[in-house]
């Protein structure tokens, strides 16, 4: 009786607490790696027909001018650069800047955009925060089952379980609405006071990007990573706990004493 409420505890508490925290580690190294390679930003810029975007929008920003007349290999590095600073606390937004047509160099950003940038920089620290916790969490939970020789989930469980929870959050979605919810969010992510909506003719930032339509394609790019991940790591994780199981059942093979 003693060894079923045990089993039980175990199923109720921590397995979802051990799926959560590796999906949460997954979902911050996702952003990582995707991070590396600019979020795609060059496949997202033909795809989302950018330079076309950039050359009509631009003339009309009312801070920053010629933007129009830079190339489509300036507006990656440009991207790549934005990237960049926010990963690294923010430092260097207020160096990036563009060429004029007389030679001269000028800040891609006016103040209200690099604070707001500034704030995505904050964010991300925190995130970062989370999935590192997230990540030593797992693996002492990892650990655990590792040597207590708990029984992994059957895997069509945990498949139902994780497509259940992908239908019910993008069911969620799109109840709510995406730019209605993404919206939100920002008022309630950002700090009072510090602008983070931009039309495009007052942001060469919001221009570069095609806002919010970028964030829809890095989205479906991070899910897909962290889809791949997480298919991955929960293959590994049964193999490795399948393999301890079958050790274990041998030692104890080996121990039982041989009849003569």
């Amino acid at each position: 009786m003693m060894q079923n409420t045990q089993q039980r505890i175990t199923t109720l508490l921590f397995w979802p607490f051990f799926f959560t925290t590796h999906l949460l580690a997954l979902g911050v190294l996702s952003w990582h790696l995707l991070a590396q390679v600019d979020f795609a930003y060059p496949l997202g810029y033909k795809l989302l027909n950018l330079e076309t975007h950039i050359k009509e929008t631009a003339p009309f920003n009312r801070f920053k001018p010629e933007f129009e007349l830079t190339t489509p290999a300036e507006h990656w590095s440009l991207f790549s650069q934005i990237t960049t600073s926010v990963q690294h606390h923010g430092k260097g937004l207020a160096e990036i800047n563009y060429r004029l047509a007389n030679g001269t160099n000028t800040p891609l950003m006016h103040q209200a955009e690099i604070i707001h940038l500034q704030d995505v920089a904050n964010l991300i620290d925190v995130i970062y925060n989370i999935g590192t916790a997230c990540a030593l969490m797992f693996l002492c939970l990892l650990t655990i089952a590792y040597y207590k020789n708990y029984t992994f989930p059957a895997i069509k469980k945990i498949l139902l379980g994780f497509i259940g929870g992908v239908i019910a959050i993008t069911a969620t979605v799109l109840a709510l609405g995406p730019t209605r919810l993404f919206y939100w969010l920002h008022t309630k992510i950002f700090p009072d006071g510090h602008q983070w909506f931009f039309y495009y003719e007052d942001s060469l930032m919001t221009t570069l990007m095609k806002a919010p339509d970028i964030f829809a394609f890095i989205a479906f790019f991070l899910l897909s990573v962290l889809v791949t991940l997480w298919i991955g790591s929960v293959w590994g994780i049964s193999k490795l706990l399948a393999q301890k199981s079958l050790l274990e059942i041998t030692k104890t093979k080996q121990k039982k004493p041989r009849k003569r």
